[in-house]
Formats: C-alpha cells, structure tokens, sequence
C-alpha cells in the first residue's frame, strides 16, 4: 500500500501542468518590475528626477529583497505550503504597482517599490525548490523553464507598456496591469494552494533546534558562499542594466518609448532562447563550463557595446548580451540545489536570492551617480567590471559539493 500511494504521488507530483502553471506565474513576477522599467524615463521626467534618484528607487527595491529573501525561505521551508506562498507573492508583487498610479510623490514610489522587494522574496525559494524536488533528473531543464517564463515576462511587458504609453498615461499602465495577476494568483491558489497536499514533515526541519543547527552547516557550504557571491556581482551587473538601459535608449538615441519597449523586447526575447539550451547544457556537460563561458561572453558584448555608442551596432548588441546574461540564471539556481540538502532548498535559494539582492541595490546607485559624473555610456564599463568580478568567483566554486547538512530519511 506504501509503495502505491509512493507512486500514485509520484506521477502526480511530476505533472508538467504544474510546472507551465509555475512558470506563467514567474513570468508575471517579472513583468511588473519590467513595465515600470520602461515607465522610469517618464516618471523621471516627471517628478525630474536625476540620474543618481532613479537609481535610488531600485537600491530601495533591492535592499527589501535582501533584507526579508532568508526570512522569506525559511518561511518556505518550516511553512511547506509553497503553492500558498506563491499566491500571496504574486499578489504582493503586483498590488504595489496599483499603488504607484495613485503616487505623486518620490518617497511613495520609493515605499512601493520596496512592498515589491518584500513581496517578491517568497516566490522563488517556493517555486524553485518545488520544481527541482520534482524533477530532479531533470533539474536543469525545468529550471530553464521556470527561468524562461521570467524572460517572457521582461520581453513582453516593455513591448506593452510601450504600446500603451502611446495613448495613455503611465499612471493607467500601472492601473491596468494588476488585472492579469490578479487572475493568476487566483489560478495558483485554486489548482497549487488548495489542492496540493501540505509537505509531509520529513521534508522540513521537525524541530527548530535542528533547523538552527542545520542552517549553520549550510552557511559554511563553500558552494553557497562562492555561487551567492557570483550572483551578487551579476545580479549588480543586471539591475543596473535594467535601470539605464531604457534612459540610454530615450535620452542618448532619442527612441520613443515603443521603440524603446521593442530594444527591451530584442534582450529578453534573446534570453528567453537561451535560458532551455544553457539548462540543458548544463544537466549534460556540467554547470561551471556553461556559466563560466556565458559570463565571459557577456563581459566582451558589454564593452563592446561602450565602444559603439549611441550607433546603429549598439541595438544589434542588445539582443546577443541578452542572450548571454539570462543563460547564467537557471544553472546558477540548479548548481546550488545540487549542493545543498532538499530540506533547507527554500533557505538555500532564500540565501541566493538574498544575496543577490543586496548586489541589485548596489548595481543602479553606483551606475546613477558614474553617469551624473561621466554620462550614460559609462555605466557600461562599469556593467563589464562586475560581470567579470562575478566570474572570478565561478572559478573558485568547488567542482564537488561540500554536504551541508544531512538529507532527511524518507520511506
């Protein structure tokens, strides 16, 4: 009878349903922060705002990610309803921005973009770790999926929200972008929150003196100290770009904020191709030769886009640097998993996700203030220095995983 109903969960837990479900999901979680990306120019313009306040809008974002992503994923991992959880995050996530359409003041959409950092710190260590314990041949893969629908997020809403800042104000974007994850939060609570069976307790940590024993052990992983490291500086590399992209585009080639959406678009829709190949890649050849050349790669398309300038070349380089920056995510994501045991996932990624944070913060402030000082362009140099920061500490990344902590006994 045990063994049945192993199996019977067994086949039930591996329903690619759930995993389209999830990765729709992640797709929204990104496509708000990529609409008010390509609204930054014109709320910049605005409230007139510098170069270094802009910048200051996503430090505060990226800081309330660092702050509450441990908290988030140990939330994850001693709560176990993950499809709860990403209900509540996609709500979170989305309702803020409604918000904004209200805001005529700095300070509030500094307040809103921060519920935003907070809210987004439950999604990935729940969906994250939900996908790889389900497949977990097939980690990579899955991940590349998941990470896939980030990118369809960030290619599609730049093409929208331009779209409709031709004929109305950015205060009815914000306004009409809650409607679609308003819905998909709703799907997700019905079909992965309700219906989903609570995590049998050998999954998680059964005592809190376990947990806390176990967590030290994992904060000594030398994999999560290097990979959250790496991440740090590119995820620094990626906000930045994120922030001063869009202003590029508008300020320095004079693009309209269509025109500016589809440059976007030309990024992520790059990224959205390579993110399965470099996850399959990677279950096959192994994670560092795939990250370590894609970080590489990233850092040649950055210079060169410095040395283009505001040219015809710059765009064509936009879609090849997305194509290399967003391969790195999901093998970054299943690296780590393959390092740490399954009963602290959600606290792993937490720390991942935490720490990556705290580099976003760091990336657009930094980036603000060299190009008050030293123009737009030179954000790009600096973009290439921590790509190549972050690829140092690949290299340092032990090839065998250090055990964290001991794997939970299962039947």
């Amino acid at each position: 009878m045990t063994a049945f109903v192993a199996t019977a969960e067994t086949k039930s837990d591996r329903s690619f349903l759930e995993v389209w479900l999830i990765t729709i999901g992640h797709a929204l979680t990104h496509w708000y922060p990529a609409t008010f990306y390509l609204l930054l120019p014109v709320i910049g313009r605005e409230l007139d705002l510098s170069y270094s306040e802009i910048g200051l809008i996503l430090t505060f974002q990226s800081l309330a990610g660092a702050i509450s992503n441990l908290p988030g994923g140990m939330v994850v991992d001693m709560v176990g309803r993950k499809g709860l959880l990403l209900a509540v995050s996609l709500f979170w996530i989305g309702f803020p921005y409604l918000l904004m359409g209200f805001s005529h003041s700095y300070w509030m959409l500094i307040a809103c973009v921060t519920l935003v950092g907070i809210g987004n710190n439950l999604w990935h260590p729940a969906a994250i770790p939900m996908l790889a314990q389900r497949f977990p041949e097939r980690k990579g893969l899955v991940l590349s999926l998941h990470g896939m629908g980030g990118n369809v997020g960030d290619a599609l809403a730049p093409l929208a929200a331009g779209a409709l800042l031709a004929v109305v104000g950015w205060r009815s974007v914000v306004t009409l972008n809650v409607v679609p994850g308003a819905i998909m939060a709703t799907l997700i609570l019905l079909y992965l929150g309700m219906r989903q069976p609570v995590e049998a307790p050998q999954s998680a940590p059964t005592k809190r003196r376990d947990y806390a024993h176990d967590l030290k052990l994992l904060l000594r992983n030398p994999v999560l100290i290097t990979l959250a490291a790496s991440s740090a500086f590119r995820s620094m590399t990626q906000s930045a770009l994120l922030t001063f992209l869009p202003l590029y585009l508008a300020h320095e080639m004079d693009y309209s904020p269509l025109w500016t959406g589809v440059g976007m678009f030309a990024m992520q829709a790059a990224g959205f191709a390579a993110s399965p190949i470099a996850g399959h890649l990677s279950d096959r050849m192994g994670r560092r030769q795939i990250v370590m050349s894609s970080m590489a790669m990233t850092c040649v398309v950055l210079v060169f886009m410095a040395f283009a300038g505001a040219s015809s070349a710059f765009v064509l380089f936009i879609a090849l640097l997305g194509f290399f920056l967003y391969a790195i995510r999901p093998v970054l994501q299943a690296w780590l998993l393959d390092a740490t045991p399954r009963s602290l996932a959600g606290t792993s990624i937490g720390v991942l996700f935490g720490v990556q944070a705290a580099g976003g913060a760091i990336g657009p402030i930094v980036a603000g203030m060299l190009a008050d000082r030293y123009g737009l362009i030179s954000t790009f140099y600096f973009l290439a220095l921590t790509i190549v920061v972050a690829n140092f500490f690949i290299f340092f990344t032990p090839v065998r995983p250090a055990v964290a902590a001991p794997e939970p006994k299962t039947a």
